[in-house]
């Protein structure tokens, strides 16, 4: 059976997909609904394959194309006017492409590098797809944790790191409170909870440390 799992598998999916097809054509021709089980069946033989072969690199690399092969498909089949599929491609890209980068993707150059593209990437897309508010601040806010977090895990400044990662933090809810609701001051309440993480790595850390 394990040798002949494979191809059983690609067998297997496709005809299940070709009778997914004739029963959509016959019952409901004007709703295209196959396409949703099949990227399930298509993820059958790709993963036997992949993980008997031990091949996880190609098999990041297959199943987000076929992934973003749907989000395309499903965008242009329901929605063609407005490219929501752009907004959920790069991060699907970002598992292939850390997938490749390997132990490379610890390194302080390559977070900063990366984050720059992505925060370009969705800064053109709050442009030029939906420019009435800037919320490219969000992803970005959340890609800057990776060079971050590498920089300080490699020196492991722990102390220093919770220092810079709240006001980092208070540096974007003050961000988003002058940018969505500038009338009313509310970003001091999350600022005031997240003080309490250097704080308490001093006491209970650092000074610890430091009278030893």
């Amino acid at each position: 059976m394990k040798r002949y799992g494979v191809g059983f598998a690609i067998a297997g999916s496709f005809m299940a997909i070709a009778f997914l097809i004739i029963v959509n054509l016959l019952t409901a021709s004007e709703h295209i609904w196959f396409i949703y089980p099949s990227i399930g069946l298509l993820l059958w033989p790709v993963g036997i394959y992949c993980m008997k072969n031990k091949y996880y690199k190609l098999f990041a690399v297959l199943c987000s194309l076929l992934v973003i092969i749907f989000l395309t498909l499903e965008n242009y089949l329901n929605t063609p006017g407005y490219p929501w599929a752009l907004y959920a491609v790069f991060p699907i890209l970002c598992w292939p492409i850390l997938m490749l980068l390997g132990k490379r993707a610890g390194n302080i150059i390559v977070s900063l590098v990366g984050s720059a593209i992505i925060i370009i990437y969705y800064l053109m897309l709050n442009i030029f797809l939906e420019p009435g508010y800037p919320w490219a601040i969000f992803p970005a806010f959340a890609v800057l944790w990776w060079p971050l977090t590498i920089y300080h895990l490699a020196r492991k400044s722990y102390f220093q790191y919770s220092i810079h990662a709240s006001l980092f933090i208070s540096g974007f809810f003050i961000l988003v409170n002058a940018v969505s609701s500038p009338n009313t001051i509310w970003a001091i309440y999350p600022i005031f909870a997240v003080l309490w993480w250097p704080l308490s790595m001093y006491y209970f850390v650092y000074k610890g440390r430091m009278e030893r």
